[in-house]
């Protein structure tokens, strides 16, 4: 039979199989965080040997945990130095994972990991650079390559955040209303709000830019300037135009020679969509906001555009809603929208010239997150589709999000009850 499914009661479920399924929610590494000392490779000089600090691992989903420094012999490289490795080496034949010196061949490249899928895996923690003809190896020729196991991103109040961290630990503080970060001697804010007074190394001046001055902005000049009396050679005078325009005359049309058959429209607005005055630059289908960048102080809102052209701002807070119930998304439909990378095509300026597209642009094609069933993302304009409401897809993630959170602590509750019986 072809379809394996497992594990069930009184079912005989092998060490592969686990291991295909725990490798699923836990990645292959070391059980700590970047700066951490678990299964740390270390030399101190004292002849041919390393040191590894005892730690927890995870590799391919088996586990090993070392509750004692291991010290491990390395071999002398004669005339030629070599890069040795440090491993882990998982052996589902032999039962056991163990700490293992992976010998290179002469020269400045590490020898390969063995990584078979249901054999041998090999997962390094430090490579170590043998000199020739050497007698001891140094601190400087450990390099650590340690991997780690993910954090799970998590949620919580001040009073109630994770006990012993590892670094790079990330949640939301319900508290606080952040998000923030274990930096391994503190919980640290992702965006925390900066003060002229906090800014560290400003200069204490600085020299004006090159810039102008309207003659409004003027102030004391005079009213009227005589000018002084004096004459111009006609050769002292520059910039002279070589020829002149005849005076006001006029032509028939039908005595004008070479004029075009069709002519581009001029740059115009139109009411209703555009204030008078006002422009929007375009970029090969969609209007660029994201070129600019907002300055002062204030509050800022996305540019919103109603169908009829009038620009808007939207907003969140209950005070605007009513009849609010729940909205069901089905993760599933989420997970298999496709995302892209496209170039805009060229577009064709009035006066007839040709913009080149932006390139490498990474998003979602309109149409088949329609046809997915998310209408409720779709712009439509002239009653065809036209873009996408990308600050929803927020939104959508939610649930897919919220499953996996069920599902990681449904697994984590179901993996403690097999360590329970184990131990």
């Amino acid at each position: 039979m072809a379809i394996t499914s497992y594990p069930f009661d009184s079912q005989a479920v092998t060490e592969t199989d686990y291991s295909r399924l725990f490798r699923e929610f836990q990645s292959t590494g070391v059980a700590d965080g970047v700066g951490g000392t678990s299964l740390y490779t270390y030399a101190d000089g004292t002849g041919m040997t390393v040191k590894v600090n005892s730690g927890f691992a995870i590799v391919r989903g088996h586990a090993v945990y070392s509750t004692a420094t291991e010290t491990l012999t390395i071999a002398a490289s004669g005339t030629s130095s070599r890069v040795d490795r440090v491993v882990l080496k998982l052996d589902p034949a032999a039962n056991s994972i163990t700490l293992a010196v992976k010998t290179g061949a002469a020269g400045s490249t590490p020898p390969a990991l063995t990584q078979t899928d249901t054999g041998v895996w090999e997962m390094t923690l430090a490579r170590v650079t043998v000199g020739a003809n050497v007698t001891s190896i140094s601190a400087a020729s450990v390099q650590g390559e340690r991997k780690f196991v993910g954090n799970t991103v998590g949620g919580w109040t001040t009073d109630t955040r994770p006990d012993s961290p590892r670094v790079g630990r990330l949640g939301f503080n319900q508290s606080t209303s952040t998000w923030e970060f274990w930096n391994g001697t503190a919980w640290s804010d992702m965006a925390p709000t900066v003060s002229w007074s906090s800014l560290t190394g400003k200069p204490s001046s600085f020299t004006p830019a090159s810039h102008t001055h309207l003659w409004a902005d003027l102030a004391d000049k005079p009213t009227t300037f005589a000018p002084s009396s004096h004459s111009h050679t006609w050769d002292s005078i520059t910039s002279k135009p070589s020829t002149f325009a005849p005076a006001t005359h006029s032509h028939s049309w039908s005595s004008i020679t070479s004029k075009p058959t069709t002519f581009a429209p001029s740059s115009h607005s139109h009411s209703g969509y555009l204030s008078s005055g006002d422009t929007i630059s375009w970029a090969n289908g969609s209007k660029k906001p994201h070129a600019n960048s907002v300055s002062g102080s204030g509050t800022y809102y996305a540019v919103w555009v109603e169908g009829d052209g009038t620009f808007a701002r939207n907003t969140s807070s209950i005070k605007f809603k009513e009849n609010v119930r729940d909205y069901a998304i089905n993760p599933d439909d989420v997970l298999k929208l496709r995302p892209v990378i496209y170039d805009r095509k060229d577009q064709l300026d009035d006066d007839g010239t040709v913009r080149e597209g932006r390139k490498d642009e990474v998003g979602l094609i309109a149409e088949e997150t329609e046809k997915a069933g998310f209408g409720w993302l779709i712009n439509y304009l002239d009653g065809e589709v036209d873009g996408l409401r990308y600050d929803l897809l927020g939104v959508a993630l939610i649930p897919v999000v919220q499953r996996q959170a069920e599902q990681i602590e449904d697994l984590e509750a179901r993996l403690a009850r097999l360590e329970a019986k184990l131990s």
